[in-house]
């Protein structure tokens, strides 16, 4: 599995995509299978197209989430595909297309006497759009942004996973004898806290070795059949700085513990004067602590890893106490058998769709807030009519 993954990481951005629309499509395949297996006699026997219908809603689905994607990161970034405006342009259109085709289809297909049971099973199709389509809508986005914001979620959810396992067998129900989680009897307290603080202490280092590689750190715009060695100016989250712990921290802990510290230096202040602060001296009578000071060498995506490090501990696991409740609603054991001894890909990857849309979120957040390029500003110039063009270049020329 580790083999596969890290092969497919390396045959380039464009292979990443097709095997993450290859997963969505077999992980929508295992979970409308499961009501389509529990109620198949009825379904064969009364409600014509209902295979036909599903699968149209998964592809309009697919079509809205990746022609706007293939649109935004794609064509407007991207000079040289700045040809394909028009047919950009149509996008929205035939996604209306698809969706109304596929409402007036699913409306007709209603059989009096069975409405009720249909619309259980078009609200159980639409809650599964949403775990294998909405929640990875941006996951393209994660890709060409940079394979580290694909990669280390990923790695993160499976750290947890695994600390958690082994937490677990070794501490579980030692110290809280409580069942964590209902649906995920097996789940315990031990395991959730200590798979956590293990996969925030591996993140933190991960994430530094991940920052070393321009192949991970690289945002691209390039539709390449074929890798191709990517080189950029890394962006400063890549690059190690020094950063000061937050100082109000250790005024919490008695000073003893601090000064047990490594490399905490106790700053005062001299002669009362807050203003002229220097590192304290032993003995010196005219200096007054003012506070404790400790400086990081890091690399600053170190820390948002801790964010994604908590994220991925503390509520991507829930993706997998619904997969649990999935299960156990339907009397199954295994969503799938195609993965052998694991079972299906839901039983594997039932944590890491959300991870992914939190990254998306996290990232627009926090690391690169503005959208805003030279190849987008020329695609949105090439879209206005003559008359505005001249106008535009003569403000620009104006404020130059």
């Amino acid at each position: 599995m580790l083999t596969l993954f890290v092969a497919i990481l390396l045959s380039g951005h464009l292979y990443v995509c097709a095997f993450v629309v290859c997963l969505q499509v077999l992980l929508f395949r295992e979970l409308v299978t499961v009501r389509y297996h529990a109620f198949f006699d009825r379904i064969e026997e009364t409600i014509p197209l209902f295979r036909t219908t599903q699968w149209m809603w998964f592809f309009t689905s697919i079509f809205y989430a990746y022609s706007e994607f293939v649109v935004e990161v794609l064509i407007k970034s991207n000079t040289k595909l700045h040809s394909f405006i028009d047919y950009a342009q149509l996008a929205p259109a035939l996604s209306f297309t698809l969706y109304t085709g596929t409402f007036v289809l699913t409306i007709a297909t209603f059989q009096p006497g069975h409405i009720r049971f249909q619309l259980n099973q078009l609200c159980w199709t639409i809650v599964v759009l949403c775990l294998t389509v909405g929640q990875l809508k941006y996951i393209m986005h994660n890709v060409y942004n940079g394979l580290i914001w694909f990669t280390l979620p990923i790695l993160l959810v499976i750290t947890n996973d695994v600390m958690a396992y082994f937490c677990g067998i070794t501490c579980g129900r030692k110290l809280v004898r409580r069942p964590f989680m209902l649906v995920s009897p097996n789940k315990t307290w031990e395991g959730f806290i200590g798979g956590g603080i293990f996969t925030v202490i591996i993140g933190w280092y991960l994430s530094r070795f991940l920052a070393q590689f321009a192949w991970m750190t690289c945002p691209t715009n390039q539709f390449v059949l074929f890798p191709q060695k990517l080189e950029c100016e890394a962006e400063n989250i890549f690059h190690e700085a020094t950063t000061y712990f937050p100082s109000q921290v250790f005024e919490l802990l008695p000073r003893a513990l601090v000064h047990s510290f490594p490399n905490v230096v106790e700053i005062c202040s001299v002669d009362g004067d807050a203003t002229n602060l220097t590192g304290c001296t032993s003995g010196a009578t005219n200096q007054r602590h003012h506070h404790y000071e400790l400086a990081l060498n890091i690399v600053p995506v170190q820390l948002h890893a801790i964010s994604l490090s908590l994220f991925a501990s503390l509520v991507a696991p829930f993706g997998g106490f619904l997969a649990s409740a999935i299960k156990r609603a339907y009397g199954i054991k295994d969503f799938d058998s195609i993965i052998p001894g694991h079972g299906g890909l839901m039983d594997r990857f039932d944590c890491q769709m959300i991870m992914a849309l939190f990254t998306w979120v996290h990232y627009n957040t926090f690391i690169k807030i503005t959208t805003v390029s030279v190849a987008k500003m020329l695609y949105m110039y090439k879209l206005l009519p003559e008359k505005d063009r001249e106008e535009f270049l003569k403000r620009i020329l104006g404020d130059a």
